[in-house]
């Protein structure tokens, strides 16, 4: 029999459960910056794994020393990244003090000019057009010093957060076994083997994607760094690089780099004739970016990824697609590793499943 005394229990039950969920989703909230150490530190620590367990079965080093490698190798890595982008800086600070936002606009009001004249050349009237629309008068500049002054702020942010993650990155890969005991000390006996089998098989192949990652990506870095060489771009590494770190975001991440470095060839050469020698530039530019990615789409990617996932590529193919139309760009970024938890929890729990047999066949 249902008493009032038993339902104002089970409403100050869920009011105090209401309560407690809020609490601990303001606490996450407020612990963010703390949650992406934490998180960028878990990539690093699945980086670094290989590498140390090399160290110590190889060449016999003591844990300790093989943890002062790997971070040593994340610091140069590092470095040599900041140092990459010093040349340009430097080259660029006068600018960058003084900024003139209305030499910005009037380079790109010649742009749209020079495009213009030469559409008008083959009777396309985009005049009225623009004057109807009025393109460059809407956009704003003044934008920019706002936005280099919040680069700033995030470059005087980063020292704090790269000491803070490579200090909880040291200690992920240094007391790994006492993190595993630590685990099966709060975990329940009847699940606990299941459990830990299957975080050393997440831990492997994740591994093995967040290091075939890397090396898809320098693959792009290198293909796109000589199209732009053979063109002669100024400051093609840098370009480069961009670009190839865009290419982190799944099939859309390749457009964006292609659009951006058609952009930065455009106007780094508004001083000549557009249709001599920026549409053509451009072109070429637009013609090797799309080679570069027809091979990193058909060959790197895919051979990659279905490696060090155990997965097949249309499968991998389908998982992006599916988590981009439910997510967006986050969705596509994290849908590999989360599928690969997924499969490899599910075969722990699940081996009699005939789906899951053959999608983890080869886990």
């Amino acid at each position: 029999m249902i008493t009032s005394k038993i339902i104002a229990y089970g409403i100050i039950r869920a009011i105090v459960i209401l309560v407690f969920t809020l609490l601990l989703l303001f606490f996450i909230f407020e612990i963010q910056t703390v949650i992406i150490y934490l998180i960028i530190s878990l990539i690093l620590t699945l980086i670094g794994n290989p590498i140390a367990r090399f160290l110590r079965t190889k060449l016999k080093f003591p844990n300790t020393l093989a943890t002062v490698f790997v971070l040593a190798f994340f610091v140069i890595i590092i470095a040599g990244f900041i140092m990459m982008f010093v040349p340009l800086i430097i080259a660029q600070s006068e600018n960058l003090s003084v900024l003139k936002t209305s030499e910005i606009e009037e380079n790109i009001r010649t742009l749209i000019n020079q495009i213009n004249a030469y559409l008008t050349r083959y009777q396309i009237d985009t005049d009225n057009l623009l004057k109807e629309a009025n393109i460059t008068s809407k956009i704003n500049f003044n934008f920019i010093p706002n936005f280099l002054n919040s680069i700033l702020e995030l470059v005087s942010s980063f020292g704090v957060g790269l000491g803070s993650t490579l200090f909880i990155t040291f200690f992920f890969l240094k007391d790994k076994k006492m993190f595993v005991a630590g685990i099966r000390k709060i975990l329940p006996d009847s699940h606990e083997e299941k459990i830990l089998h299957s975080l050393n098989k997440i831990n492997d192949l994740l591994s093995r994607y967040f290091i075939g990652l890397l090396l898809q990506l320098f693959i792009v870095f290198v293909l796109y760094w000589i199209v732009l060489l053979i063109f002669g771009i100024e400051n093609g590494f840098i370009i480069a690089f961009l670009c190839a770190i865009l290419n982190i975001i799944p099939y859309i991440g390749p457009l964006i780099a292609s659009v951006l470095a058609a952009l930065l060839t455009m106007i780094s050469h508004l001083g000549g004739d557009f249709q001599t020698e920026i549409l053509p530039k451009t072109i070429y530019i637009l013609i090797g970016f799309w080679v570069v990615q027809v091979i990193d789409n058909n060959f790197s990617q895919p051979i990659i990824f279905s490696k060090s996932t155990n997965s097949h590529p249309l499968e991998i193919f389908l998982v992006i697609l599916i988590a981009g139309f439910l997510s967006g760009i986050l969705g596509m970024i994290i849908a590999v590793p989360l599928y690969t938890m997924i499969k490899v929890i599910a075969k722990e729990f699940f081996p009699e499943n005939k789906l899951i047999q053959m999608l983890t066949k080869d886990i």
